[in-house]
């Protein structure tokens, strides 16, 4: 499971004024939902990895400002700087590819999360707390 401490990656210590009250409670928002997601996703036989470095399913949690501009082709206004976005290590996409089914889209209308294309995501499936402008369960950046 995924762990708070996971989410922050060190970076709550390190970077304590970028972070808010709100942030912090979108943050423990999006680590449950991440975790019942991959509860279901297990129901489903899809097995979540360890990132090798991080050691945990974690790929990318919250990214105050300065470590977001400084993330390759991470988005302006990215949802991982308010705590409502995580990258879940896929190194071979079993989760990507289980979200794309009927099962895992249905798994994220039901916990209300929306998913980047697998196609943008080589590595690590993002999942978010909130729509994207397009309103679509799985989205282009």
């Amino acid at each position: 499971m995924i762990t708070i401490s996971d989410y922050f990656m060190g970076r709550r210590e390190r970077y304590p004024l970028a972070l808010s009250p709100s942030i912090e409670r979108e943050a423990f928002r999006t680590v449950d939902l991440a975790n019942k997601l991959l509860v279901q996703a297990q129901t489903y036989g899809v097995s979540v990895d360890i990132h090798p470095v991080n050691k945990s399913h974690v790929s990318s949690g919250w990214r105050p400002p300065e470590v977001n501009a400084a993330t390759p082709n991470a988005a302006a206004r990215s949802k991982h700087m308010t705590g409502q976005a995580i990258d879940i290590y896929d190194p071979d996409g079993d989760l990507d590819d289980w979200l794309m089914t009927g099962e895992g889209q249905a798994a994220m209308v039901a916990l209300g999360l929306w998913h980047e294309h697998p196609s943008a995501t080589k590595g690590w499936a993002h999942v978010q707390t909130v729509p994207p402008n397009s309103g679509r369960r799985t989205f282009y950046p």
